[in-house]
């Protein structure tokens, strides 16, 4: 499981990222697309890490949101 960042853009469209994973980033036109397509993003962003040799990055235990 990942922690995904959801939010919305100035232009209203909807993007995640996984800030475990560095450059994993989607979007969509709507919330449950986005979702789709993150989940996507992240199932190919790992196989490529396994691919090359390199660890996965584990998900920190503890994260803080902070909104400035």
């Amino acid at each position: 499981m990942r922690h995904i960042l959801l939010y919305t853009d100035e232009d209203g469209a909807w993007c995640a990222s996984v800030p475990s994973l560095p450059g994993c980033h989607s979007q969509g036109a709507t919330r449950e697309e986005t979702l789709v397509n993150i989940k996507e993003a992240i199932a190919l962003y790992v196989e490529a890490l396994k691919e090359d040799g390199v660890p996965v990055p584990n998900e920190p235990e503890i994260m803080v949101l902070e909104q400035v």
